[in-house]
C-alpha cells in the first residue's frame, strides 16, 4: 500500500504524528509537512521523529514522485488539514506537493481523506468541505466520541486515529467499538 500522510500547518499536528505512528509497517509511507507545518512544530516545541519506513518529501517539489498518478498512491491523508489548504485542493490550486497531491488523489478516484481544524467554521469552509465531499473526499474533523470510553486524552486520540482509519479502511484495535 502507498500512503501520502500531508501536515499542514493548523494546531493538532499532534494528532497527524501520531496518525504517522500509528500506520501499519508494512505501508510504502510518503510524508509531506507543509511549511506552515513546520512553522508550528518549531513554535509548539514537538518532538518529531517520523521513523525508517517513512520518506519525507520537500513540499516544494512538486514534481515528486506522488505528485503523478501513474505513480499509484493507494490512499492520502492530510492531518490536520488547515483551512488555507482546504481552500486551495476545493478550487485545484496546485502550489505545493500536499495540494498536487491531493489534486492527483481526486482526478483519479482514490482515497483522500482530509481532516479539517479549525472551531467554529465559517461559511466558505463548510462551502469547500461540501465541494470536496462531492468530489470523493472524506471530510473527517476530529470530533470526539465519548462512547469509547476514553479516559485519558491518549485515549481520545486514538479514537481519532481508530475513526480516521475507519474511513480508510485500515484495520486497528484502537478503541472500544460500540457494542
Amino acid at each position: 500500500m502507498k500512503f501520502v500522510l500531508g501536515i499542514s500547518g493548523a494546531s493538532s499536528i499532534e494528532l497527524g504524528i501520531k496518525f504517522l505512528n500509528y500506520l501499519p509497517s508494512d505501508f510504502e509511507i510518503f510524508l509531506v509537512l507543509s511549511q506552515g507545518a513546520k512553522e508550528v512544530i518549531k513554535k509548539e516545541g514537538l518532538d518529531f521523529n517520523p521513523g525508517k519506513n517513512v520518506q519525507i518529501l520537500d513540499s516544494r517539489d512538486i514534481g515528486a514522485c506522488i505528485a503523478s498518478g501513474s505513480f499509484g498512491v493507494d490512499k492520502m491523508a492530510i492531518i490536520p488539514t488547515s483551512m488555507n489548504k482546504l481552500a486551495k485542493i476545493a478550487y485545484g490550486i496546485c502550489d505545493d506537493l500536499i495540494t498536487r497531491s491531493a489534486s492527483v488523489m481526486l482526478k483519479e478516484r482514490k482515497t483522500l481523506l482530509l481532516a479539517p481544524r479549525e472551531m467554529p467554521f465559517s461559511a466558505i469552509a463548510l462551502e469547500n468541505m461540501h465541494k470536496l465531499f462531492l468530489h470523493g473526499a472524506i471530510i473527517a474533523p476530529p470530533v470526539l466520541g465519548y462512547y469509547s470510553g476514553a479516559k485519558t486524552l491518549e485515549d481520545m486520540e486514538k479514537f481519532l486515529i481508530g475513526k480516521w482509519f475507519d474511513s480508510l479502511n485500515i484495520p486497528h484495535c484502537l478503541y472500544k467499538r460500540w457494542q
